[in-house]
């Protein structure tokens, strides 16, 4: 059995090149869901926030609900009322406050977890970034000592 032969350094170079601009492109992706979950997970914060704001507020308390555009509607609050919730495809659902508490708590963790996970992806993508980027500075330190032109014209 003979082992396959290895690649010319030029080709090596390119193949390199092309793994090098796959892996950035795919940490650039990884780092906009991150951005999409840490938003996701401010606004779930917020509303957590918002939620245990209202119920440590007198009864009396009229609130500003905005309506967007920097347009508010004042408001008073019904603590017996259900709060609106959306649960996905648009779909919103009404639920009283311990169940809207909970779920809210829920996404939270969920959302924790996955950016978690996600800095595990991203790290591991980083670190091949850096040993292929490490590997062509080599190639080009060697085809320079050599004389030689990689990836000539």
């Amino acid at each position: 059995m003979s082992t396959p032969a290895r690649p010319s350094p030029e080709r090596q170079v390119e193949e390199d090149l092309v793994r090098l601009e796959a892996y950035r492109s795919q940490l650039n992706g990884l780092v906009q869901q991150r951005q999409l979950l840490g938003a996701s997970r401010q606004d779930h914060a917020r509303a957590r926030e918002s939620l245990e704001g209202i119920d440590r507020a007198d009864g009396a308390t009229e609130f500003l609900v905005p309506l967007g555009g920097e347009a508010f509607v004042r408001g008073k609050l019904d603590r017996g009322a259900p709060i609106l919730v959306g649960v996905g495809s648009g779909v919103v659902v009404e639920m009283d406050r311990a169940k809207v508490a909970e779920l809210l708590a829920q996404r939270l963790s969920r959302l924790d977890q996955a950016v978690v996970e996600l800095e595990g992806q991203i790290a591991s993508l980083d670190e091949r970034v850096q040993l292929v980027t490490q590997r062509l500075e080599r190639a080009s330190r060697s085809a320079q000592q050599a004389g030689g032109d990689v990836g000539g014209a």
